[in-house]
């Protein structure tokens, strides 16, 4: 079994292990309003029951039906996860635009303090000092009780970091794409600025939308929707080696090829990666994926495979 994250300099900890929600209720996922709610319940229910508990959605996915379908679930079950929700800059034009979202977000998510409030991404007509200042008064009025950003490379994020600390706030997260098709953080400055500065790195498509589940590529199934237009599915016969090297180890450990991709980036320091899950199924695929350890020698293989995706700080199969 993975340890828990510590997020941040926080007393928070949270197993190595979120739940993505982008998919629910947002049409780029072929989003199925017939079966989307009860299969959005079981991945809901079975993370929790797993000790998954971080979940993490955003006013923008689904024009706010993901996170009304959270607050829908937190309110029929009465259950509470850690909520991780983003605001999203652009089009908003002032300063007093951070609160009206922040007050859109928790009357859809049914809940009176958002856990970790994110900025979605660092573009922005508003200047980076008006946007957190906001957040920051959200803090000290109990709205929100950490504060993360996405998306913002080392610069940025060290500039956030030193406005928020300005106000006694720790910036607490960086939400950016890191897989094993992705490990530009490792190489831009992001992960290593995290790590000195006491911020977790949240990771987002951990399995490069499904490329690194084994289940599309030549000879394979075909992604369908609009992901088959990114550029990972197009040039996915080179990274099939590395498929292949996830299969076998799964077949040492029992596992598929989606888990040891998620075990490889969980294992990182201070990291969490943030699956999505489609349904039940996936959800306990994903738990189950921090439960056994991968040996020193399938680590340093995956790392060999990969290597050349961090390659100057872009990856060579973009998403």
């Amino acid at each position: 079994m993975l340890p828990d994250v510590r997020l941040g300099p926080t007393d928070t900890m949270l197993r190595p292990l979120g739940l993505g929600v982008w998919q629910w209720g947002d049409s780029y996922w072929s989003y199925d309003p017939t079966t989307a709610y009860e299969n959005a319940r079981a991945a809901f229910t079975v993370s929790l029951d797993a000790g998954v508990t971080l979940i993490d959605t955003a006013e923008a996915y689904g024009k706010g039906e993901s996170e009304r379908t959270l607050g829908r679930l937190i309110a029929e079950t009465g259950r509470r996860p850690f909520i991780a929700t983003k605001f999203q800059p652009l089009p908003r034009l002032r300063p007093s635009s951070v609160a009206t979202a922040l007050e859109g977000s928790l009357e859809r998510l049914g809940v009176d303090c958002i856990d970790l409030y994110q900025v979605h991404h660092p573009f922005s007509i508003l200047r980076m000092e008006h946007v957190l200042g906001r957040i920051a008064d959200a803090v000290r009025a109990g709205k929100v009780r950490h504060v993360g950003v996405s998306n913002y490379n080392e610069r940025q994020m060290r500039k956030a970091h030193r406005l928020l600390a300005r106000r006694g706030i720790p910036l607490v997260s960086n939400q950016v794409h890191y897989s094993l098709l992705h490990r530009a953080p490792e190489a831009n400055g992001v992960l290593a600025a995290c790590r000195e500065l006491d911020i977790t790195l949240i990771a987002y498509s951990p399995l490069a939308q499904g490329a690194l589940t084994g289940k599309y590529g030549p000879g394979r199934g075909k992604v369908s929707g609009m992901r088959r237009f990114r550029r990972v599915f197009r040039h996915l016969g080179r990274a099939m080696p590395l498929v292949e090297a996830l299969e076998e180890i799964g077949r040492v450990h029992d596992r598929t090829a989606a888990q040891v991709a998620l075990n490889w980036l969980a294992a990182q320091p201070n990291v969490i990666p943030i699956p999505g899950a489609r349904d039940g199924r996936q959800a306990e695929e994903n738990a189950h994926s921090i439960d056994f350890h991968l040996s020193e020698a399938e680590m340093a293989l995956l790392d060999g495979l990969t290597r050349v995706y961090r390659r100057h700080g872009r990856p060579i199969i973009d998403m």
